[in-house]
């Protein structure tokens, strides 16, 4: 997959991130995936990012269209509790189906993974729903191990549910 180029978002993204995630959303709720909604994370919820983490963003080359997003912090005690600063928590990896390749969800991941271990930190950590084995699956594929549980998470969405807890030496 030659020809990606990632580069850290600012506030001229905000629509494109958020039209990426309502895009992402429709296709999981037209495939019976209950676990994004179109609407649920606007430009505030990015802005947001931007200011207390990281947001990237992978184009076809420097100025091609985008075919994916995803989001990096630092930590994540909503769903991981306080933790010694020795992993970053990859969030929202989104891919837009029109101009992404096959393939390009785990460059991606990649990507997110080389930003880490850049830092000096030894984990890649992320969470999916529980009741998304199929998105559980994927992650397990890219070499990601269950770790855990989280059964009440609060990610600020009105209601708390459960997520399986992934992580992955760097």
């Amino acid at each position: 997959m030659n020809g990606l180029t990632f580069r850290r978002a600012d506030e001229h993204d905000l629509t494109e991130l958020t039209r990426l995630r309502d895009d992402a959303a429709r296709w999981q709720t037209g495939r019976g995936i209950d676990q994004w909604k179109p609407g649920q994370l606007g430009e505030d919820h990015f802005r947001a990012r931007l200011e207390d983490g990281e947001v990237w963003i992978a184009t076809h080359g420097p100025d091609g269209p985008v075919t994916g997003a995803w989001e990096l912090w630092w930590d994540d005690p909503a769903a991981w509790g306080p933790q010694p600063p020795v992993a970053g928590y990859v969030h929202r990896l989104m891919t837009d189906r029109r101009t992404a390749e096959p393939g390009t969800g785990r460059h991606l991941l990649t990507e997110a993974e080389r930003r880490i271990a850049a830092t000096g930190r030894t984990l890649c950590r992320l969470d999916c729903l529980s009741s998304n084995p199929r998105l559980r699956d994927y992650y397990e594929a890219a070499g990601y191990t269950v770790v855990g549980e989280q059964r009440a998470k609060d990610g600020g969405l009105g209601s708390p549910y459960a997520v399986t807890l992934l992580e992955k030496r760097l």
